[in-house]
C-alpha cells in the first residue's frame, strides 16, 4: 500500500506517540491520526510527569543508539526559543569500591558505544555538585553530553511538525476496541466515533495491556509506580538556575541506594528505586477527570520515601536543613527484561506496539519503528526489542508481573552479564534435568531454560588443571571445573545438553523451495544433507545463522536461535500461502517442547556411539554434516553429524518422553570411555577457539556475511532469496569492518565482552565474545574492528575496568584449521 494510501492510527500522544508521528510524516505518509484519551499536551500518562533524564550509556547498544538519536533529534527542536533538550551532562558517583569498579566498567561501554565519558575523583565531583559530601565518594563517571529531555515540549514540537505535514491530532477520544476482519487491524473505535485504520500503533504506555487486549494481541508490560520528590526552595540554589532552562548541574546518580537527583531550578527533585515495588492495575485507574492530578500520579507513600531521604541527606548534607515539599508515585513500565516491546503482530496485521518506551529512548524507539514500518525494516539491530523474543512460557501473567517487579528492584544493581533470573526457577527443564541435579550441574538461565553450566562431579578433574587466577568480576558465574570439562571434551567425550536451542520442523511439498527462498545457502541436496546457512533482510542484514537437515524430500529439520526466527519464517509462509505461490504448501512447527538434544562430542564420540546402533557411523558411511534416523539402544533418534566445540561427534535429537533413556544409555556405555557431563562455560571456550559465531552477539542485522566471516554460507548461483539482491557487489575484499579474532597477550588476561578495542590509543571498535581459550592457553576474543586493523599480527588493546589490556590480532581458526579432528 502506498505511504498516501496508508491510513495509521496512534494511540497514545505522549512522547512516543509525538514522536512516531512526525517520523512517519517526515518519510510521506500523510494519513497519520493519533487519538488521546486525556488532554493535549499533558494526556496525563508517564511522559506527563517524567523527570526527563537521560544517560545513553547501557550495556545495551541498541539502548545506546536509541537515547543517542533522543539526544540529536531533541536538541534539534525549539518551542518558543527553549531547546527540547538540556546537555547539562551526567554524573554517577560510587560510594563503595564495588560501584567504583563498575563506573570503571560502564566507562568502557560507554566508549564502545561512542559515547563520550571520563573517570573523576571525589574532588572533581564535588567541584560540579558542591552540595555532594565529597568524604563519602570513591569517584565518578561524568557524561557531558547526557542531560534532560524537556518531554513536555518535545512532544509539542513533534505534534506541531506532524501536524504540518499533514497529521491530526485528537484528545479526549478514550479508545474502547479495536476493529479486525480478516486476520488485520480495520478501525479503531473510541467514545467519539470510529476510526478505519489500516496500521495501528499502540503507544500508550502503561495503558499498553489494555489497548493490546482489545486486539487481541499479549503485552508483556507490568506498570509500576516510582516515587519523585521535590524539596522547597534551598538557599544552596537561589539565583544558581535560570527558572527557564530550571537546571545547570549534572544530572546526578546515587545507584548505591537506588537514588537520582536533578535541579528545578532552587529545589531539588528526587527519584527513587529504593522502596518496595509498587505494581500498578491500569484497568483501575481513574480517568483523567477523576483523577486528582494526573491517572499517572498516584499519591505519595513517605513512609516508603523514609529511608531514602535519610541516604539523600548523608550524601548531600545541604538538604537537612529543608525538607520534601511535594511527591507523588509515578507510573510507568516494566517488561520481563527491563527492555521496550516494540514490532507488529503476526496474528493481527497491521497492528503494531510501541511500548515500554522511557523518554531517554522515544526519539530512537520511534525512528526504528517508522522505519520498519516504511522500509520493512528498522536501520539498526532492535532483537532485544522485539514483541516474538519472549517464549511462551515467558508471556504468563504470572511471569510477566513478576520479572516486571524484579527489574524494578534490580533496575540501579550491578548486574553481571551471566546473573541469571532469581525466580521464577526452575520454569523449562530438559528431560535430563534429575541427571544434571545429581551431577552437581552449577544452572543459569536464559529463555526460561535451565541450562548447566559445569558440574561438581568433575571437581576431581580441575584439580589437576593449571590455570592463572581470576579477578572477582570474572570469577562469578564460573569454576575451574569449565576447563577440566574442556579438555575432557578435546581428549575424550563429553555429553552436552543441547536442548535449549531453538528446534523447527519445516514440511510440505512447498518446504525446498520456501526454504531455498528464505536462506543463503543451496538447500537442495540430497536427503541426509545438513547445511549452514542463513536467514537475510532486504538489505542483506543477518537476521540470523541456522542448520538445516533435509530429512525426507519435503520433511526439514531447522536449527534456529529463538523465537524471531520461528516468526519470521512464519510470516513469509503465510505470505506465501495468501499469494498464487507455485511452490505449494509449507507447514512450520516449533518441536522445541516436545524433543531434547544431547551433543556428543570427542575424540572417543564414535566409540561411544557405535556400539549402540546398528547402523554404520564411520566417517566414510556417515560424513560431516549429514543426518540419519537410527536407533540408539531402544532410542529412537535423529542424528546429525555437527561439531560446535571442533570434535569428532554428533548431535543426537529424540522426543522428550525418551530423553532421559538417551541420557541414561549414552551415560553407561561411556562409563569405559571416561564420559564427562559437560556445561555451557566449555562449550564457549570451545566454540571461540574454533570460531564458531554466535548470533545476536557476534553479528546481527547491522552485519552482512561477508562482513561477519560467514560469507561461505551464501551461494550467489543457486536463484534469488531474500537479501541477494542487496549482496551484490559486496565481498570480504569490499567490508570495511570485520568480525575479527584475537587473543590476549598475556596468558593471565581475561575479558569478558563488550569492552573497547583501542588502535593507536583511539577506540576503533568492540569485543563481541571473548572466552579463556583452554586449549590454547589465553583469552579469545571477537570483536568488530575496521578492516585495516583486522589484519593479523596487528596489536591492538582492549579496555578492561579501566585498564589497556594488549591483545595481537589473529589468523583464525585458533583450533584445528584443517578440520582434521572433526571429519576423522
Amino acid at each position: 500500500m502506498s505511504a498516501s494510501a496508508c491510513r495509521v492510527v496512534i494511540v497514545g500522544a505522549g512522547i512516543v506517540g509525538c514522536s512516531l508521528a512526525d517520523e512517519l510524516t517526515a518519510r510521506g505518509w500523510r494519513d497519520v491520526t493519533v487519538l488521546e484519551q486525556g488532554p493535549l499536551l499533558a494526556p496525563g500518562g508517564s511522559t506527563s510527569h517524567a523527570p526527563g533524564l537521560v544517560f545513553r550509556t547501557s550495556p545495551s547498544k541498541t539502548l545506546t543508539d536509541f537515547a543517542q538519536y533522543t539526544v540529536e533529534k531533541f536538541s534539534s527542536l525549539e518551542v518558543d526559543g527553549l531547546s527540547c533538550f538540556n546537555p547539562v551532562g551526567g554524573l554517577e558517583i560510587a560510594t563503595s569500591e564495588e560501584r567504583w569498579a563498575d563506573l570503571h566498567r560502564k566507562a568502557g561501554l560507554a566508549a564502545s558505544w561512542g559515547v563520550r565519558g571520563e573517570l573523576l575523583g571525589p574532588a572533581r565531583c564535588a567541584e560540579m555538585w558542591p552540595m555532594l559530601d565529597p568524604d563519602r565518594i570513591v569517584g565518578g563517571f561524568h557524561t557531558p553530553d547526557d542531560g534532560l529531555a524537556r518531554a513536555l515540549l518535545a512532544s509539542r514540537a513533534q505534534m506541531e511538525r506532524a501536524t504540518a505535514h499533514g497529521a491530526r491530532f485528537l484528545d479526549r477520544h478514550t479508545v474502547t476496541a479495536i476493529e479486525r476482519e480478516g486476520g488485520r487491524v480495520t478501525a479503531v473505535v473510541t467514545d467519539r466515533g470510529t476510526f478505519p485504520a489500516d496500521i495501528v500503533v499502540s503507544a500508550a504506555g502503561f495503558w499498553g495491556p489494555l489497548i493490546g487486549a482489545m486486539a487481541g494481541v499479549p503485552v508483556p508490560l507490568q506498570p509500576l509506580a516510582h516515587q519523585y520528590a521535590r524539596t522547597g526552595p534551598l538557599p544552596e540554589l537561589a539565583g544558581v538556575n535560570d527558572p527557564r532552562t530550571e537546571a545547570s548541574k549534572p544530572i546526578l546518580r546515587f545507584q548505591d541506594r537506588d537514588l537520582y537527583y536533578r535541579e528545578h531550578t532552587d529545589r531539588i527533585g528526587i527519584g527513587s528505586y529504593a522502596h518496595r515495588p509498587l505494581p500498578v492495575d491500569p484497568a483501575r485507574l481513574p480517568a483523567y477527570d477523576d483523577a486528582p492530578v494526573m491517572p499517572s500520579s498516584l499519591p505519595f507513600t513517605a513512609e516508603d520515601f523514609a529511608p531514602s531521604w535519610e541516604e539523600s541527606v548523608k550524601l548531600l548534607p545541604a538538604l537537612g536543613a529543608g525538607r520534601i515539599e511535594e511527591g507523588f508515585n509515578g507510573v510507568f513500565s516494566f517488561t520481563p527484561d527491563g527492555m521496550p516491546v516494540i514490532g507488529e503482530s503476526r496474528e493481527v496485521r497491521g497492528f503494531w506496539l510501541a511500548e515500554a518506551v522511557w523518554v531517554t529512548h522515544s526519539a530512537g524507539v520511534a525512528r526504528a519503528v517508522a522505519e520498519w514500518m516504511t522500509d520493512g525494516r528498522p536501520g539498526m539491530d532492535v532483537h532485544e526489542c522485539d514483541l516474538y523474543r519472549f517464549e511462551d512460557a515467558q508471556r504468563s501473567p504470572a511471569y510477566i508481573a513478576e520479572r516486571g517487579k524484579q527489574n524494578f528492584v534490580e533496575v540501579y544493581d550491578v548486574i553481571h552479564p551471566l546473573q541469571p533470573v532469581e525466580q521464577p526457577r526452575p520454569l523449562r527443564v530438559s528431560p535430563f534435568h534429575i541427571r544434571q541435579r545429581e551431577l552437581g550441574g552449577y544452572f543459569l538461565e536464559a529463555a526460561g531454560w535451565e541450562r548447566p553450566h559445569w558440574y561438581e562431579a568433575n571437581a576431581p578433574l580441575a584439580e589437576s588443571v593449571d590455570l592463572p587466577p581470576r579477578d572477582a568480576w570474572s570469577a562469578r558465574y564460573w569454576s575451574p571445573i569449565a576447563a577440566a570439562e574442556a579438555r575432557a571434551t578435546r581428549e575424550r567425550v563429553a555429553l552436552y545438553d543441547m536442548t535449549p536451542l531453538k528446534r523447527l520442523s519445516v514440511s510440505g511439498p512447498g518446504a525446498l523451495d520456501f526454504l531455498q527462498r528464505m536462506t543463503t545457502n543451496q538447500l537442495a541436496k540430497k536427503p541426509g544433507a545438513v547445511t549452514y546457512t542463513l536467514l537475510l533482510d532486504e538489505a542483506g542484514g543477518i537476521r540470523s545463522d541456522l542448520t538445516v537437515a533435509r530429512l525426507s524430500e519435503d520433511r526439514f529439520q531447522v536449527g534456529a536461535n529463538g523465537g524471531l526466527d520461528l516468526d519470521w519464517l512464519l510470516r513469509h509462509a503465510h505470505e506465501g500461502s495468501t499469494s498464487r505461490s507455485k511452490t505449494g504448501a509449507v507447514h512450520i512447527e516449533d518441536i522445541t517442547p516436545g524433543t531434547c538434544c544431547i551433543g556428543v562430542w570427542g575424540p572417543l564420540a564414535r566409540e561411544l556411539v557405535q556400539p549402540l546402533t546398528r547402523d554404520d557411523f564411520s566417517h566414510e558411511a556417515f560424513g560431516y554434516f549429514k543426518a540419519r534416523q537410527t536407533y540408539i539402544g531402544h532410542v529412537p533418534v535423529t542424528a546429525m553429524r555437527l561439531s560446535y566445540v571442533g570434535e569428532l561427534g554428533w548431535e543426537l535429537y529424540t522426543t522428550a518422553d525418551m530423553g532421559l533413556r538417551l541420557w541414561d544409555t549414552l551415560w553407561e556405555a561411556g562409563q569405559r570411555h571416561g564420559v564427562i557431563a559437560a556445561g555451557r562455560s566449555a562449550f564457549n571456550s570451545l566454540r571461540l577457539e574454533k570460531g564458531y559465531r554466535a548470533w545476536g552477539h557476534d553479528m546481527t542485522t547491522e552485519h552482512d556475511p561477508y562482513e561477519a566471516g560467514v560469507g561461505f554460507a551464501v551461494r550467489m548461483n543457486k536463484g534469488d532469496f531474500i537479501g541477494r539482491a542487496a549482496l551484490d557487489g559486496r565481498s570480504e575484499e569490499t567490508a570495511a569492518r570485520r568480525l575479527t579474532c584475537l587473543t590476549l597477550d598475556d596468558p593471565a588476561a581475561v575479558v569478558m565482552g563488550k569492552e573497547p578495542v583501542y588502535a593507536d590509543g583511539v577506540a576503533v571498535g568492540y569485543v563481541t565474545s571473548a572466552s579463556y581459550g583452554y586449549t590454547i592457553g589465553r583469552t579469545v576474543a571477537y570483536a568488530w574492528l575496521p578492516a585495516a586493523t583486522a589484519v593479523p599480527g596487528t596489536a591492538v588493546h582492549i579496555e578492561y575496568f579501566g585498564e589497556k589490556v594488549p591483545a595481537t590480532v589473529a589468523a583464525e581458526p585458533l583450533f584445528d584449521p584443517r578440520m582434521e579432528r572433526i571429519r576423522r
